[in-house]
């Protein structure tokens, strides 16, 4: 099978898992392609692949935009508040891991961003499900 048809497969793969994600996975998803991203740019970077690394970190920057502009500040309070400033400051080591071929900008992001992820996993799947209802709740309260 040829690379174009195993990546075409993986797309079909991963958008099937998207729509069958609660948000739970989703976000983890998130963190996980992050971290990804992350790890191909610095892959690129090694290589002297300045468009690879380039692309990778754009995505990873993507994500944790996306991440940090979905934070629910009034509901999260303090700790949404400090999620937000921690994306932010990865999202500039990003840039400078960018501009300056900065490999150990990378590695910090993704020491900062492994033990989130790690985290996510382990929260119980009652306290997922109550968020979820709850989140349920106040849509419809809308």
């Amino acid at each position: 099978m040829s690379l174009k048809g195993i990546n075409a497969y993986k797309k079909g793969s991963l958008k099937q898992d998207v729509a069958n994600a609660d948000p739970h996975k989703l976000t983890l998803m998130l963190y996980q392609g992050a971290l990804d991203r992350i790890a191909y740019a610095k892959g690129a970077m090694g290589r002297n692949d300045y468009v690879q690394k380039s692309e990778y970190i754009t995505r990873a920057s993507s994500i944790l935009i996306h991440l940090r502009d979905t934070l629910d500040l009034d509901v999260g309070g303090e700790i949404s508040e400090n999620l937000f400033a921690l994306y932010n400051y990865m999202i500039n080591l990003l840039t400078e891991a960018h501009v300056q071929n900065n490999q150990n900008a990378l590695d910090e992001v993704s020491s900062l961003l492994t033990p989130i992820r790690d985290a996510w996993l382990e929260i119980p799947a009652e306290a997922k499900e109550e968020a979820y209802r709850m989140q349920r709740e106040k849509k419809q309260a809308l």
